[in-house]
């Protein structure tokens, strides 16, 4: 089917030719503009030579240049255009100035990009604009299609084909065997059940069927594949993961062969890696010299004079694979309760007086910061569980062992939602969980920039939860 093309080779040939003649009218003009004449002569017609030979050379790298279908957006068609001229003007002016060839006036050159860019862009949009508007309102549909299946996947073809069909492909319907969970809006798009498809497509005389349905449905694929061979019909198959493995799917490719994985982890990408670590050596760094000096030695202090005992506080928490490690924390507890594994809650009589607002400010965490420099821990990610979380939640939220697939945090998703100290009310780990996995699977710098300024924000005004 046309729309599966990226170009065909005539755009290949004409539209690079509608652009060669566009920049040398550039060319003109801007000799007229800049030069005061229309005269083409000494080394301007060599320039232009090489000017449209390198744009012809850079242009064909770029497919997406010559495509007009609407599978490709104007904003796009200009972030390529404008790429391929960025490149053009670079390696024009790095061979003047490798090779010492003649330096054009700075203010012609100018002018000739400025033109050309100009000129290219509208004709472009010219050319695509009538070419979209000629196949939407003139031209007849090349084919008549259906969908076989009206899940997501089905649902998610619709809205593509709909939206960003090239040549008025016209959609003849729905076939699902399960109409009542259609969405409302698509109800009057359904033609019928599966037994009653191949009928409807030799009726209406249909040229494409798209199978949208769960990849087990090996029976239904081959007769459906049989029929369409008989008939001489398009059969493409849209897999559907997510109703095959009753997950999310990701799929990546291996230059053309594709990888599906379960989940979307970007911090099993080592590059993702090194940029988290780079910062959080350096963060926990610029807080250990700049901060600890003064507001560590305060806190110290304090909490000698409110109750005897150490100022720190170490216990072995699960990390990254549930490797244990030793969490460092600022005491907050008397020493005489004999309970380290029990979870704080609300008016706990083992916390101090001090230690309340140390949790409530979140100030207690801060020598957790040697455990990030050590590589134990993250500035940002799920926080550490005490083992006797870890065995106990492990058996009843399936998810629970997902989240110590990264680095844990001293802040997290989580907490700055809300989720953090006691887990005593009914889902309420769960969605501490729910929001973890977000962390893990929608990772970004930019997420972390925003989990810490909400950390921030969060210790100036006091958690509620903290306790």
């Amino acid at each position: 089917m046309e729309r599966y093309r990226h170009y065909t080779d005539t755009s290949r040939i004409i539209l690079p030719l509608v652009d060669v003649l566009l920049i040398f009218g550039a060319f003109r003009l801007a000799g007229l503009q800049q030069l005061g004449s229309w005269h083409f002569g000494g080394y301007y017609p060599f320039f232009f030579a090489i000017f449209a030979l390198l744009w012809w050379i850079l242009s064909g790298q770029f497919a997406n240049i010559y495509r007009t279908d609407r599978l490709i957006t104007y904003p796009e068609k200009l972030l390529y255009l404008m790429r391929t001229f960025l490149l053009h003007a670079g390696v024009v002016l790095l061979a003047i100035v490798l090779l010492k060839l003649y330096w054009p006036p700075a203010r012609y050159l100018f002018a000739v990009y400025s033109f050309a860019v100009t000129a290219v862009v509208a004709g472009r949009f010219l050319m695509t604009f009538v070419y979209r508007t000629y196949h939407r309102y003139l031209a007849r549909p090349h084919s008549r299609f259906v969908i076989v299946g009206a899940g997501a996947s089905g649902q998610e073809l619709y809205r593509f084909l709909e939206s960003h069909d090239p040549i008025a492909n016209q959609f003849m319907g729905f076939f699902t065997d399960t109409p009542d969970k259609v969405p409302a809006e698509l109800q009057a798009s359904v033609r019928g059940r599966l037994a009653e498809l191949k009928n409807f497509c030799l009726h209406e005389q249909i040229d494409e069927i798209y199978f949208a349905m769960p990849l087990d449905r090996r029976q239904l694929i081959e007769d459906l594949s049989r029929f369409a061979d008989e008939h001489f019909l398009a059969f493409r198959i849209v897999p559907d993961f997510r109703g095959t493995v009753r997950q999310e799917v990701n799929v990546y490719f291996y230059d053309h062969l594709p990888i599906l994985t379960i989940r979307h982890a970007p911090l099993g990408i080592r590059a993702n890696l090194a940029v988290k670590r780079l910062f959080d050596v350096a963060f926990s760094l610029a807080v250990i010299l700049l901060v600890f000096p003064v507001v560590l030695t305060i806190l110290a202090v304090l909490i000698k004079l409110d109750s005897s005992g150490p100022v720190f506080f170490r216990q072995l928490r699960p990390g990254k694979r549930n490797q244990l490690f030793p969490c460092f924390k600022l005491r907050t507890m008397r020493t005489d309760h004999g309970r380290t594994e029990l979870q704080a809650t609300k008016g706990d009589p083992r916390i101090t007086r001090l230690g309340h607002y140390l949790r409530k400010y979140n100030l207690d965490e801060l020598p957790q910061f040697f455990n990030v420099l050590l590589g134990h821990m993250s500035v940002v990610g799920p926080r550490p569980n005490m083992i006797s979380q870890l065995e106990e939640y492990s058996k009843h939220i399936r998810t629970y062992q997902m989240r110590h697939a990264v680095t844990p945090g001293i802040t997290g998703y989580a907490q700055v939602h809300g989720f953090r100290g006691e887990t005593r009310e009914a889902g309420t780990m769960e969605k501490r969980v729910e929001y973890d996995l977000k962390y893990v699977e929608n990772w970004s710098f930019g997420l972390d920039m925003k989990i810490i300024w909400l950390t921030l924000w969060n210790m100036m005004r006091g958690e509620k939860n903290a306790y």
